[in-house]
């Protein structure tokens, strides 16, 4: 009888015991509240953020204590919640958004040229016979009123002696005198050579064309003894007082190079000497091979160092600067469509919250990056680990859009509710 009598009252303590060890779980399950008296709907690990406990405890999947999330609190869909252990186990680096300008430098290679405008052609305005060449190969260099070539024009003659008889005769008027006399020009005769032949009236059968211009002999027609005719190209001459810079620039920063703007060009050959120089024209083509677009470059040539062929550097530096928002360029993830740079939130609850910003970026340099709208100077960015962020976030986005209606399964008290942490409702 008494061992029937322990038996009973062993079992009921039992049972009591049970009991109470659920109703305190429960009390403190229910009782669980934040320091200014909020409840929780749910706690969750938030590496996970998808999986919903009924009660608080140990992540099952990370290393970590669950965190609450309470129904006042305005959750945002694309932000991340991660322990502060987790942060520094992923090496997740931030820095802060300033403002300031960025010292931009564009530099593209180019080639020395012709400058084209400085042209000169010296043709025959006769018929008539080389009898000696001055300037004898292609790119021989020649001086302005320097000897090119001297012609034997027969022409020459009759036109001579027409205009010296009439200067001799008493019956010709001013208008004859005047019309032979411009015959002579017509026939390319210089003024100093019919000067010359009003002076001591001796007719001339040869006449010597003198350059036009200082330069070089770009292109050679006339070789000795060869026959010309009027309108024959002798000697095409470029100057070399000016040349062209052709750079050939890149396609996306094309757009920040204006006609008129002020450059310096680098030659290697000669090493710590800069050239100044103007960009005169923006040619309206793009190399499909190079996607690169040719900007023509003027540059002072006095003393005839730069010669074409030549490789050259060209800065075209920045004639002002705006003042931004400076990021450094390695947060910045560009996807194709849009720009993001993961923004990092002050911690709360031994978390730091992460969230991901659209912003319209500017200009590049010096491993910074402008930021134009969308982000305020003074904003922590993450610059190491934002990629797995804002993957984490564009998932967690996703299955926010596509789960049901919160309230069911944040509810603390449902009836199908597990019992131990790591059990998802």
């Amino acid at each position: 009888m008494n061992r029937i009598v322990l038996g009973v009252s062993g079992l009921a303590l039992t049972v009591a015991g049970i009991a109470g060890g659920y109703w305190l779980a429960q009390h403190g399950a229910q009782t669980s509240s934040a320091p200014d008296g909020r409840t929780p709907l749910y706690w969750h690990d938030p590496m996970y953020p998808q999986q919903k406990f009924d009660r608080p405890g140990k992540s099952p999947f990370m290393d970590m204590q669950l965190v609450p999330v309470y129904g006042d609190e305005k959750q945002d869909d694309s932000s991340v919640a991660i322990s502060a252990r987790v942060v520094q186990n992923l090496g997740v680096r931030t820095a802060l958004a300033e403002e300031g300008s960025l010292q931009s430098k564009l530099e593209a290679v180019g080639a020395v040229a012709f400058d084209e405008r400085n042209v000169a052609v010296v043709q025959a305005r006769v018929n008539g016979f080389v009898e000696r060449l001055f300037a004898r190969a292609p790119l021989d260099p020649v001086r302005k009123g320097q000897p090119l070539v001297e012609i034997l024009a027969p022409d020459w003659v009759a036109a001579q002696e027409e205009y010296l008889a009439l200067r001799r005769s008493p019956l010709a008027n001013d208008a004859l005198r005047q019309a032979a006399r411009r015959r002579l020009v017509l026939v390319g005769m210089p003024d100093e050579t019919i000067a010359a032949l009003e002076a001591d009236g001796r007719t001339r059968p040869r006449i010597t064309l003198t350059a036009p211009i200082s330069g070089v002999v770009a292109e050679l027609g006339a070789r000795e003894g060869m026959t010309i005719a009027p309108g024959a190209m002798l000697f095409r001459i470029n100057g070399l007082a000016t040349v062209w810079v052709n750079a050939e620039i890149p396609e996306a920063s094309a757009g920040r190079v204006r006609p008129g703007r002020h450059i310096e060009a680098t030659i290697p050959a000669y090493p710590g000497e800069t050239f100044a120089g103007t960009v005169s024209a923006i040619l309206p083509e793009l190399n499909p091979a190079t996607r690169t677009v040719k900007a023509r470059i003027e540059i002072a040539n006095p003393a005839g160092k730069l010669k074409p062929g030549m490789y050259a550097t060209v800065d075209f530096a920045p004639q002002e600067r705006r003042q931004a928002v400076l990021v450094p360029s390695e947060a910045v993830i560009r996807t194709g469509t849009r720009s993001v740079v993961v923004v990092a939130e002050p911690s709360k609850d031994g978390t730091q919250r992460f969230r991901p910003v659209d912003v319209k970026l500017g200009a590049e340099a010096g491993g910074k990056t402008e930021v134009l709208e969308g982000l305020a100077a003074g904003t922590n960015v993450v610059v190491s680990g934002q990629f797995l962020i804002d993957s984490e976030s564009s998932l967690k986005a996703t299955e926010s859009r596509l789960a049901p209606a919160p309230a069911a399964a944040a509810a603390p008290h449902d009836n199908h509710s597990h019992d131990a942490p790591g059990a998802s409702k």
